[in-house]
């Protein structure tokens, strides 16, 4: 593979003088693969708001809805590393160019389920699909900032992509409440056929297909196979768990089956002539560290939005418009944080800035874990604020040690691994904290109901009334008498801040563990050579 100087961001990259004005230009490559992914992130926030609503429209249980959020990040997550070898193997803009089309046309499909099918089932189908289109589109984009961008550049390009992200993605819940309340859910979806066009034509427009790397000449099915198998079977268990059990013989069995899995797929890399995921990317302590520290910073993202939004819509009473512009501070702070950070990071090193941020993050998490029933939705601001600040060094600094310290021939497994750290962590973030919930609310609800003297619930009854409190909501019927209703609104709305306080205490808890293992990294190659795409 032939070697060029990196230019500056508005120049031309070498192997294609003749199109100095647009097709390789760095700067418009930049611009095209973060449209085709900005239709993912605007799609996370966008749900997000429309979770409620499809909810209620849908008749969905609390673990149906959040199947909306993580059966797409299964499919993702199962889907990435395998999709990013698919891109080092036929071409990254190949792959990238299908991931829009398909992830455009499902959600066109999604949202046409919701108003003639009327199915959460066929809604959480399709999602899966989404997942897998969104994998593409994940995976390869960091790939082809890797081969564009090389050193600092590569770093300013991901403080770029970091602030354009956390712009759509807080775009998302003004956009989507906007739709929900003004239309409907399912023009959520729709509106990802708008941005699909326009990341489509700037593709075929000025993105280059990057050559074919001699480290994917061929896949390893096997490899494929088993790392599927225990990505799967892990983020199943992590899902199910809070319904069957923790420690239920069938979430243990998922969990062992994973453990079996990863351990034969890590025998099976180190006897393959061209293993999927190569483990001498895991000799480099920062790459390792790095993508832990990406899961664990969508662990408190993920979490942070999923469950805010119930306590918005549902305790608080606010409609999907003012839910998305109570959430601008936890998303918005990207715009200006990520740039920030990547001057940082490029001044200093990644460790430092994410330790730092990794700090902030818990602080402002410990903080969101202090609200009550009284608190006005104001009392969120600073601590949004705080989260979002604090990740913005993680979310610039995590691409930055895993594909910058990955060889450029491994650029679309590398893009794979940090995009699979992502849906991992934020799994876990929305099932480990819909978990500690759940178990919160098991545990107050029934003393609280007995103590407020309401009347004795049957077994089935308090089955329901537990599903409606796990997500801010008042089980009542139409006709109770006022003053019923609102005892049994107290107690549901306490009892469900409980819960949210305990999830919030446990992301603060697990961000501090991400300060810890900030301290392991390092920058990635500060290399000023850039590969050509040809």
């Amino acid at each position: 593979m032939t070697k060029a100087m990196a230019p500056p961001l508005a120049s031309v990259e070498c192997g294609a003088p003749t199109r100095a004005r647009r097709r390789g230009n760095p700067t418009l490559t930049l611009i095209a693969t973060v449209l085709g992914v900005m239709m993912v992130a605007l799609d996370g926030t966008i749900v997000a708001v429309a979770n409620p609503k499809i909810q209620v429209n849908l008749h969905a249980s609390l673990v149906s809805i959040q199947w909306v959020t993580n059966g797409y990040l299964l499919a993702l997550a199962v889907t990435l590393i395998t999709i990013g070898k698919f891109g080092d193997h036929f071409g990254h803009k190949k792959v990238f160019v299908t991931g829009i089309i398909g992830f455009a046309l499902v959600s066109a499909a999604i949202g046409l389920s919701g108003i003639t099918a009327k199915s959460i089932s066929l809604v959480i189908a399709f999602r899966v699909v989404q997942g897998i289109f969104g994998a593409m589109l994940m995976a390869t984009a960091l790939a082809l900032l890797r081969e564009t961008f090389s050193g600092a550049k590569l770093n300013r390009a991901l403080g770029v992509w970091g602030g354009v992200i956390g712009a759509s993605t807080a775009a998302g819940p003004i956009v989507g409440g906007l739709l929900v309340q003004h239309i409907n859910w399912e023009s959520c979806f729709f509106i990802n056929v708008i941005v699909g066009t326009v990341a489509l034509v700037m593709t075929a427009l000025f993105v280059l297909e990057t050559p074919p790397s001699p480290a994917a000449r061929s896949f390893d099915v096997p490899g494929i196979a088993l790392l599927s198998t225990g990505l799967f079977l892990l983020i199943w268990a992590l899902i199910k768990a809070s319904a069957y059990g923790w420690g239920s013989g069938r979430t243990v069995g998922s969990f062992t089956g994973a453990v079996v899995a990863f351990v034969l797929f890590a025998i099976c890399e180190s006897r393959a002539t061209q293993p999927l995921l190569p483990l001498r990317l895991f000799r480099s302590i920062s790459l390792s560290a790095g993508t832990v520290l990406t899961a664990l910073l969508m662990f408190s993202l993920f979490g942070s939005m999923f469950f805010m939004t119930f306590f918005m819509e549902n305790v608080r009473g606010f409609d999907p418009v003012m839910t998305g512009m109570r959430l601008v501070p936890l998303t918005g702070t990207l715009i200006v944080g990520a740039p920030l950070a990547s001057l940082v990071i490029n001044k200093i090193g990644p460790r430092v800035p994410m330790a730092i941020g990794m700090l902030i993050t818990s602080g402002g998490l410990f903080g969101l874990s202090r609200l009550g029933v009284a608190s006005s939705p104001n009392d969120t601001i600073i601590w949004f604020v705080l989260v979002s600040f604090g990740l913005s060094p993680v979310v610039v600094g995590g691409a930055d040690v895993i594909v910058g310290n990955a060889p450029v021939e491994l650029a679309g497994v590398a893009g794979g691994l940090t995009t699979t750290a992502m849906q991992v962590g934020g799994a876990m973030g929305t099932s480990v904290l819909g978990a500690v919930m759940s178990a919160k609310v098991d545990d107050l609800l029934p003393v609280r109901w007995a103590a407020a003297h309401l009347p004795t619930l049957t077994a089935p009854q308090l089955v329901h009334v537990k599903a409606a409190v796990s997500v801010g909501a008042t089980p009542v019927a139409a006709g109770t008498p006022g003053p019923v209703v609102a005892l049994v609104t107290h107690v549901a709305h306490a009892t469900f801040m409980s819960g949210l306080n305990a999830g919030f205490l446990v992301a603060a808890i697990v961000a501090l563990v991400g300060a810890a293992v900030a301290l392991l990294v390092k920058s990635g190659q500060a290399t000023d050579n850039a590969t050509a795409i040809v």
